[in-house]
């Protein structure tokens, strides 16, 4: 018989406290118990990086980390990274230069750029594949990915309000 432990995680800005088993994964918290499914399961290998989300402003693989892990942080997923009813300028900018087609990694790939914008706001193309070497894309051959974040880092450079997650 496995004993639940209680956690304390602020998750987009709201505080959730949950009694979970010490294996649950973060990514399954956060699908399962607090039902947002913006963060996606991927390959279950930490490969893909379909599951990237911010804690405590870094970028991690929610699938490698355990919720008993999270307790106390900061957590914020694709759902959180803009205010309701906007767009951050990276979605903005995938939407507007075509960085997606199926949408499965998308939200690994924007929280994923999220963190290499806050480290170097102003990428080179090769600084960009690096910073985005740990996310797959299956789909879309990665240069309109490319070009969404060389674009949001245009919008972020000349925006004076960017909105910026919690944890930041």
């Amino acid at each position: 018989m496995t004993t639940k432990r209680s956690i304390t995680v602020t998750v987009n800005g709201q505080k959730h406290q949950s009694e979970v088993e010490p294996r649950t994964l973060l990514v399954h918290y956060l699908r399962e118990t607090l039902d947002l499914t913006g963060t996606h399961i991927g390959c279950n290998t930490s490969q893909c990086g379909a599951c990237v989300v911010l804690v405590n402003g870094e970028a991690v693989k929610s699938c490698t980390v355990l919720a008993v892990q999270a307790d106390g942080a900061e957590v914020t997923t694709i759902e959180g990274l803009a205010p309701e009813g906007s767009l951050h300028p990276i979605q903005e900018g995938f939407w507007e230069k075509h960085g997606l087609q199926c949408g499965f990694c998308t939200p690994g790939m924007i929280m994923a750029s999220y963190q290499l914008l806050k480290n170097n706001p102003h990428p080179t193309e090769a600084e960009i594949r690096r910073g985005l070497e740990g996310n797959i894309c299956r789909c879309t051959g990665y240069q309109n990915i490319v070009r969404a974040v060389q674009d949001a880092a245009e919008r972020m450079s000349t925006s004076a309000e960017t909105p910026v997650p919690t944890g930041d």
